[in-house]
């Protein structure tokens, strides 16, 4: 068969065309202002560096803007704080992005629950994933969130299917997890310590690689006919799962590069349109 490529990246720029012309309608409601979301950068790790980058020139695509806070790796959990309460209270700021990992000596989980609901555009407070889990009203993760739109633009169907998402963390597997059993799916979660994972793995309809390893996942434990969605980025340029063998026998699957990051970007920036479109009325 030949499997239909799920093309994040084209469907960003096209998403961006979309948000371009809201945000237009949006500045010309609000006398000009234009929605801002707020990136802070703890330390000088180059990876954050070029992500925090990529973020604010997404931002300008759209014709919204963006504040650079870039703080020293001495930070203290105190001053990040203070740096996020000082956002919070600011009213042009209407999304609040703290760049991934902090430095150790940070409470990161402290910081990230710190943020307001209302700017949360990334997804990542306690409050924000359990009101998500409820299927109550709050901005996704922006990863997994992008991957849904990502899913839903391509007509995967998940209702009935069964997931099995590989990977736990507190901003990728488990809402993802909960983003999958809201549509209905059968949701398994594994992670790298699972007992018979490949077994596990060859009963998915949908299989979501977010274990954060190297072609973790090999292609021969993925059966015919499934869906691969790879949310995995190494220096090898490979994902978590191997997809070369797959191309061929899978029903759609996710590219790498190309395919679930640049939907993580946009859907961070929608979220943020989304957040500037409620302040504004």
């Amino acid at each position: 068969m030949t499997a239909q490529i799920l093309d994040g990246k084209t469907l960003a720029q096209q998403f961006e065309q979309e948000m371009r012309l809201r945000v237009d309608t949006l500045k010309a409601k609000a006398d000009g202002r234009t929605p801002i979301l707020a990136t802070i950068l703890v330390g000088a790790d180059p990876a954050s560096a070029t992500y925090v980058k990529m973020k604010g020139n997404a931002c300008q695509r759209v014709g919204m803007e963006s504040v650079a806070i870039e703080l020293s790796e001495e930070t203290t959990t105190e001053q990040l704080l203070a740096k996020i309460d000082e956002l919070n209270s600011n009213p042009d700021v209407h999304g609040i992005l703290l760049q991934h990992p902090v430095p150790a000596q940070i409470d990161e989980r402290a910081c990230f629950d710190a943020i307001s609901l209302e700017k949360d555009v990334d997804g990542v407070t306690c409050l924000g994933f359990g009101r998500m889990s409820m299927g109550e009203d709050a901005y996704g993760c922006a990863t997994p969130k992008g991957i849904m739109r990502l899913l839903e633009h391509y007509q995967v169907e998940l209702e009935g299917k069964h997931a099995v998402v590989v990977g736990r963390s507190a901003i990728l597997g488990k809402p993802m997890a909960m983003m999958l059993l809201e549509a209905n799916a059968t949701v398994t979660i594994c992670h790298s310590r699972t007992q018979n994972l490949p077994e596990l793995v060859k009963q998915a309809d949908i299989v979501v690689g977010a274990v954060g390893k190297p072609e973790f996942i090999k292609a021969d434990w993925i059966k015919d006919g499934a869906v691969v969605v790879d949310a995995g980025f190494h220096p090898q340029k490979c994902g978590d799962i191997e997809l070369a063998p797959l191309v061929d026998r899978v029903t759609a699957y996710t590219p790498v590069p190309g395919g679930v990051g640049p939907m993580t970007i946009n859907t961070l920036i929608f979220q943020t349109l989304q957040s500037g479109e409620k302040a504004f009325g």
